[in-house]
């Protein structure tokens, strides 16, 4: 399969849904494989925009297949559960609350200074 049979083929979708969350939007894409299977793509889109006020996207996609689809089901389940009984659906964060103080001990701005500080990790950074 060359790359143009490729992107045809990921341009493929049978039902599609979008979640627009910010800076970054979610699509929901169920796709056929060249046998007439379904699985799905779960893509993450996330927009940067520069000092100069142009933009750019940064695209990542996750593959899932049927036979994933109850496993992967269970532990996002689990997942979200987890976060929603641990910390409650209200959402704490620097970037979401203007207000929003974080609370530094002289240790930990100490290692800030030293070894800098991120906030935002993509896959391709592993």
């Amino acid at each position: 399969m060359n790359m143009n049979e490729h992107d045809m083929l990921e341009k493929e979708e049978i039902f599609s849904k979008v979640l627009r969350a910010g800076r970054r939007t979610y699509f929901f894409d169920v796709r056929s494989t060249k046998a007439d299977d379904y699985y799905i793509t779960i893509t993450e889109s996330k927009k940067f925009t520069e000092e100069d006020g142009s933009f750019h996207f940064k695209k990542h996609k996750i593959y899932l297949y049927k036979e994933d689809f109850a496993a992967f089901t269970d532990i996002l389940g689990e997942m979200t559960s987890y976060v929603l009984n641990n910390k409650g659906e209200e959402v704490i964060s620097e970037r979401h609350q203007k207000d929003f103080k974080k609370e530094y001990n002289t240790e930990t701005a100490e290692e800030t200074k030293t070894t800098g500080s991120f906030t935002d990790i993509d896959f391709d950074d592993i």
